[in-house]
């Protein structure tokens, strides 16, 4: 399992609580396919730097899940494939506690 930090920005025409659905179905992906959900940061509301879809702006969610490599691509499918999500990055986040023993031991 490794630790993975999705940006999802989405259509800011949709309404909280599809937002909240969509953000729910990958909650769903990962949790099925055996991953742990972390936490979630609903930033809200931002001026896009450029034009997506025709949209000025939109709204950004940060998750922080583990998950195999497998799950993430399945979500990053789901989420390709959905009108609602004007763009959508996952990142490969160091787990802390590593980050922690790599300092102690420099």
């Amino acid at each position: 399992m490794s630790a993975y930090e999705f940006m999802l920005i989405l259509d800011p025409e949709v309404d909280e609580a599809r937002q909240e659905e969509i953000v729910h179905r990958v909650r769903d992906i990962i949790l099925g396919g055996g991953g742990t959900w972390d936490a979630i940061d609903p930033w809200g509301r931002r001026k896009l730097q450029f034009p997506i879809k025709k949209r000025e702006e939109g709204d950004y969610w940060v998750i922080r899940f583990t998950s195999s490599p497998v799950v993430l691509d399945e979500a990053q499918r789901v989420l390709s494939i959905m009108d609602e999500v004007l763009r959508h990055k996952a990142v490969h986040q160091a787990h802390p506690s590593r980050k922690s023993e790599a300092v102690a031991e420099a």
